[in-house]
């Protein structure tokens, strides 16, 4: 992609829209602009369920955090979160929430194909629906990123869009899973599991799911 110039008023400052953006016409910011955004559900009941099984240890770093709501419940539990986003609007929200409920988490600006920016590393890694979010060229783009900022010996959870009946948009394959995140990427894939995601759009059931631990090799 051909990085666009820092434009005042480009809702794509500083980066390249991504193909999510490049369809939809409109920047993810404008997912939140006009009221909650369709999975903006509060924390996911999966993500839920892996930290009260203590899978998140460590500094942890939510990826595409959105309005903050997993990062919120992490920050919970006593964990130190980061949460990242490219929606300004997403990150003020996310911000005000902490403030409100009393809850130390941080929550900056930053592309998800140049993570290495961040300038530090993480324990635990979340990507609760970013990854179904990019197409086939640019998801070794975004793992890649990922390896800058994930500890070796850490671990990257993934809860994303699944294919099947009732499928959300996006939907990925398990294969899509496993070829993205290869040893060669510097990646072990440890498990994938089915789940759900719940949206504002399906019902409490809510879509098909994959739910994918990953380690950092």
């Amino acid at each position: 992609m051909t990085q666009r110039p820092n434009i005042a008023g480009d809702p794509f400052a500083g980066r390249a829209p991504t193909s999510h953006e490049r369809t939809s016409g409109a920047p993810w910011d404008a997912s939140y602009r006009d009221g909650p955004a369709p999975w903006d559900v509060g924390p996911q009941p999966a993500i839920v369920r892996v930290a009260s099984r203590g899978g998140f240890t460590g500094d942890v770093l939510d990826a595409g955090c959105g309005s903050g709501e997993n990062t919120l419940h992490l920050a919970s539990l006593g964990l130190p979160v980061v949460g990242f986003d490219v929606a300004d609007t997403a990150l003020a929200i996310a911000r005000r929430n902490a403030e409100e409920r009393g809850l130390a988490a941080e929550f900056v600006s930053a592309d998800a194909f140049d993570l290495a920016t961040l300038g530090r590393t993480f324990a635990t890694v979340l990507d609760c629906g970013l990854y179904h979010t990019f197409d086939e060229d640019e998801r070794p783009r975004y793992v890649a990123s990922l390896t800058n900022v994930a500890q070796h010996g850490g671990t990257l959870y993934v809860l994303c869009f699944a294919d099947g009946p009732n499928a959300g948009p996006h939907p990925i394959r398990e294969e899509d899973l496993r070829a993205s995140f290869t040893p060669r990427a510097g990646w072990n894939v440890t498990s994938i599991e089915r789940e759900r995601v719940l949206t504002r759009y399906h019902d409490e059931h809510g879509a098909p799911a994959w739910l994918a631990t990953i380690v950092r090799a």
